[in-house]
């Protein structure tokens, strides 16, 4: 199990985050049959860095299931792929001459990926946009990363990683970090077996969890322990909606726009036409207004639930497809980070 060019199946060479062939992104796919313990279904990991890491709970809250997978460490999902990452560039840090790994964020992964690296023994810088969230920048910096504020569009905030000092840590690009999501998918297995939610709901915004949640029930299937997939339902603020523009033709704003789901600001990458090429059939889209995040967003507290505004667009999009019942929604940050 390699990574390996999406594009023209150059395999990597090291820890770079595009091809150098033809510029296109790493990914990885299993390649041997689920394994029930699962970690071992990440052969590449030698020794695996932890947190304090834990099976999130699904809680039945009405018609819906909820998956709390802002109960990890750094209190969003994000855990789960620079786990992975982190793991793999610490095992490599020696015989790479690894010191500095650098990530742009608008915020949680940025918190993620300062966590872990700074455990694994990395200096850590983390890029954001100028507009971050006072609480997330805390966050970064309680665990010791250094902060460095970009002007400009998402994409420029990332360019000014991809040039920083050290290894360019991406939660979009590393496929490492994509590949960790996988987990996700096998927890929501353990929890329901072969009785797999038709509809999961899935906050949107490069992909990455869209990707590796999409590669883990594929891995599921053809292991023989599943004999459907899901259908993975893309839930986008209307404001940025590229998925939903992809899928559906639905009309996405152009230019520096902001919604109050800001952890879900998109930038133009490879990813989404890999996610669009490989993963289409399992895929539909549904886009909300800052009105119904809100709405969603509020009614969830209601029952106890706090999440990010972010993760509430998953239950809007439930809300605003009919709210039929029996389908999972999958909740990604704590909504103390709103606070």
């Amino acid at each position: 199990m390699k990574p390996a060019c999406f594009s023209c199946g150059k395999e990597r060479k090291g820890v770079e985050f595009r091809c150098t062939e033809c510029g296109g992104i790493f990914h990885m796919f299993p390649d041997f049959p689920f394994r029930d313990k699962i970690e071992e279904n990440f052969p590449y990991i030698r020794k695996w860095l932890t947190l304090g890491e834990i099976i999130t709970p699904v809680v039945s809250m009405g018609k819906a299931y909820l998956k709390l997978d802002y109960l990890q460490p750094t209190f969003s999902y994000k855990d789960r792929g620079t786990r992975t990452m982190i793991s793999y560039l610490a095992q490599v840090k020696k015989e790479l001459g690894i010191e500095s790994i650098c990530e742009d964020s608008s915020g949680n992964a940025g918190a993620s990926v300062a966590a872990y690296g700074r455990s694994a023994g990395f200096a850590v810088k983390i890029y954001v946009p100028s507009s971050t969230a006072g609480q997330k920048l805390s966050q970064i910096e309680a665990y010791g990363a250094d902060i460095n504020r970009i002007e400009g569009s998402r994409e420029q905030v990332a360019v000014a990683a991809q040039h920083g000092r050290g290894i360019y840590a991406s939660h979009v690009y590393m496929p490492e970090f994509r590949d960790g999501i996988r987990t996700l998918a096998y927890e929501i297995y353990g929890q329901f077996g072969k009785n797999l939610p038709q509809k999961i709901f899935v906050p949107t915004s490069a992909g990455t969890l869209l990707s590796g949640l999409a590669e883990g029930f594929i891995h599921l299937m053809n292991s023989g322990l599943i004999d459907r997939l899901p259908s993975l339902v893309i839930s986008q603020p209307e404001l940025m909606a590229p998925f939903c523009r992809d899928l559906r033709g639905t009309p996405v704003e152009t230019g520096r726009v902001r919604s109050i789901a800001d952890a879900l600001v998109t930038i133009n990458s490879p990813l989404r036409g890999m996610i669009m090429k490989r993963y289409a059939h399992m895929l539909d889209c549904i886009a909300v207004s800052e009105s119904e995040i809100i709405k969603a967003h509020r009614d969830l507290a209601g029952k106890g639930v706090l999440t990010e505004f972010s993760s509430a667009v998953a239950s809007a999009a439930w809300n605003k497809a009919g709210a039929e019942a029996g389908a999972l929604i999958i909740l990604t940050g704590n909504g103390l980070k709103n606070l």
